[in-house]
């Protein structure tokens, strides 16, 4: 598949089933990934690789966020919370880690490492890897930062949820690059 037609094909995976992508691919995704634009060269984004029981982890810091958050939550939601981890088999964190004494402003490293994501997500696409971007509301939230090991300035960016495409693929309409132009305003 072509650069072009990647692009222009791509969508998101849903469901999403064993396997995952292998060690090569995972590779191939993650040298797409560290090849988006970055102003400054700063390199911000780092990837954390969650495989197996390893998403056991991920399940139990958004656990302790939304405790944190919401002290009366549901042991039922919870147990929903812990779960989402295992809607793939394999799931990549991209944190932006951001230095906000740079003269890069910090929302350009963070931009940077969505479009890092990007990448991984049209390479994945190319390779018949399913690709999901699922972060949520207690992504950011300061326990689940430092429990992936990064600082509280640092942002995580996505959840990329990985594996073999399953069931349906959603499609997306067709549209025009031009319904999404706007035209300068007089002055």
């Amino acid at each position: 598949m072509d650069a072009l037609e990647a692009l222009q094909t791509r969508v998101s995976v849903a469901v999403l089933g064993e396997p995952g992508p292998d060690q090569q691919q995972l590779r191939q995704l993650l040298q797409a990934a560290i090849r988006a634009p970055d102003h400054g060269l700063l390199r911000p984004w780092r990837f954390v690789v969650l495989r197996g029981e390893q998403r056991t982890r991920l399940g139990e810091l958004l656990c302790q966020a939304r405790r944190a958050v919401q002290p009366d939550v549901s042991q039922d939601d919870l147990d929903k919370l812990a779960a989402k981890p295992f809607r793939a088999p394999v799931i990549v964190a991209a944190v932006a880690e951001v230095d906000p004494h740079n003269r890069v402003p910090v929302l350009e490293q963070v931009v940077a490492t969505g479009a890092a994501v990007q990448n991984l997500m049209v390479a994945a696409h190319a390779l018949g890897v399913g690709a999901m971007w699922r972060t949520g509301s207690l992504a950011n939230h300061p326990l689940v930062k430092r429990g992936l090991g990064f600082d509280d300035k640092d942002e995580v960016v996505a959840f990329v949820y990985l594996g073999a495409p399953s069931g349906s693929i959603k499609r997306v309409p067709d549209e025009a690059p031009e319904a999404f132009i706007r035209p300068l305003p007089d002055a």
